[in-house]
Order: structure tokens, then C-alpha cells, then sequence
């Protein structure tokens, strides 16, 4: 008896997908694609960051092109190249946010959370490219750059390699200087 609500529900659910995924072709693709993301969200429910971060990447993406065109528009400019480049940047941003908080085996933090701070930067950045266009990906890559070398542990070994150069260089300095 416990069972009856959701076979109920579940064959409400299936019957009215199938009745909007039948009225056009449109309406199929979205159906599909809701499916599609429904099963991916389904089979991560215990990969929680990396759910975080293949939602957040889209939506990035989604609201990267949206100021892209929203910029283009206010500026009075249709079908601009530098606009489907600006766009087709921030998606490659956006990859390389997502593929550069999973490429360290032993990542110091959330590596979802680190993909989430490299959107919102990207976000940030395309705003600043519906005012200024030309600067916008390249503040876009060095801002994701910056999240990543700071979530990745990039920082401390950079200053473990700076520390290790200046010692160097004393010992260099103070063996020119003794003759040895």
C-alpha cells in the first residue's frame, strides 16, 4: 500500500512527459535533455562537488552568452563576430575551470566550490565584456588562472619555489664572495 502514491505519481509523471514531448520538437529536446540531467543529477547524488560543479558549468556558460548578447545589443552590434568569440571563450573558460579543479590528485579543498569561485569570476568578467569587449576573456583567463593556483595549492608552491631560489642565490652570493 506504501508503494501506490509513487506507481501513481511516477505513471502521472511518465504520461505527461510523454504528452509534452510529443506536441513538437522542441518540446521533445527539452524533455530529453531534462531527462538526460535528471538521470546525470540521480547517479551523482553522493559525488555532491562534482554535481556542484557540472550544474554550475552550464549555467555559467548560459549567463556568459546571455551579457555577451546583451552587450552586443546595447552597443548596437548584430552578429558580431567578436561576440561568438567572446561567448565560445568563456565556454573553453569555463572547461578549463572544470577540468583544472579535478587534474590534482590531492586537491587542498571542495574542488566543486573551486569551480563555482572560477564561474563566478568568468560571470564577472562578462560583465565587465559587455562594457569593454576586448578585455573581458583575457581578464576571464587570468581570473580563473588565479582562482585555480589559489584552491590548488598553486600559491604555496610557487613561494616554496621562491624561498628555494632566494636561498640559492644567498648561497651563490656568499660563496662569490669568500673565494670558494
Amino acid at each position: 500500500m506504501k508503494l501506490l502514491p509513487r506507481i501513481v505519481f511516477g505513471i502521472a509523471a511518465a504520461f505527461t512527459l510523454f504528452h509534452v514531448a510529443s506536441s513538437s520538437v522542441a518540446a521533445f529536446t527539452g524533455v530529453a535533455v531534462l531527462l538526460a540531467v535528471a538521470l546525470l543529477c540521480w547517479l551523482l547524488r553522493h559525488r555532491k562537488q562534482l554535481l556542484l560543479a557540472l550544474i554550475a558549468t552550464p549555467v555559467t556558460a548560459a549567463v556568459t552568452g546571455y551579457l555577451t548578447a546583451v552587450g552586443d545589443t546595447a552597443r548596437g552590434v548584430t552578429g558580431d563576430m567578436i561576440g561568438g568569440q567572446a561567448v565560445f571563450g568563456y565556454w573553453a573558460l569555463a572547461g578549463m575551470a572544470l577540468l583544472g579543479a579535478w587534474m590534482l590528485k590531492e586537491h587542498p579543498g571542495r574542488r566543486g566550490v573551486t569551480v563555482l569561485l572560477a564561474d563566478g569570476v568568468l560571470i564577472i568578467a562578462s560583465f565587465v565584456g559587455a562594457l569593454v569587449p576586448s578585455v573581458a576573456v583575457p581578464i576571464g583567463f587570468l581570473g580563473v588562472l588565479t582562482v585555480l593556483a589559489l584552491r590548488g595549492r598553486g600559491i604555496a608552491v610557487l613561494r616554496r619555489r621562491l624561498s628555494a631560489c632566494a636561498a640559492f642565490l644567498r648561497r651563490v652570493g656568499t660563496h662569490a664572495r669568500t673565494g670558494d
